[in-house]
């Protein structure tokens, strides 16, 4: 069992940074795959980036690639998201998720964070 509270969203202006932060309880974080999906108002959940278990490979949808970088701390339970360069269309409630395979469908992932709230203004 995990349980994941996500942290550090907020207003920001374009083109600005925020790093998101998920932590973690139960003994087993550092068998799971960690992955950060977000939901825009009137859109569909969509996936984002994820890291695999020893923080080795990480994959990133197409609109955050070369932006956000995804990365973790098994010692501290902690999955991170530095998000740079962002933009309008970036805002959406962001949430972080635990799993066992690597994947980009949120049907794969098992453990959900209650998401906190990323805004960036134009």
């Amino acid at each position: 069992q995990v349980q994941l509270v996500e942290s550090g969203g907020g207003l920001v202006q374009a083109g600005g940074s925020l790093r998101l932060s998920c932590a973690a309880s139960g003994r087993t974080f550092s068998r799971y795959v960690l992955g950060w999906f977000r939901r825009a108002p009137g859109k569909e959940r969509e996936f984002v980036a994820t890291i695999s278990w020893n923080g080795a490979n990480q994959y990133y949808a197409d609109s955050v690639k070369g932006r956000f970088t995804i990365s973790r701390d098994n010692a501290k339970k902690t999955v991170y998201l530095q998000m740079n360069s962002l933009k309008p269309e970036d805002t959406a409630v962001y949430y972080c998720a635990a799993g066992s395979p690597p994947g980009v469908r949120s049907s794969e992932y098992d453990y959900w964070g209650q998401g906190t709230q990323v805004t960036v203004s134009s």
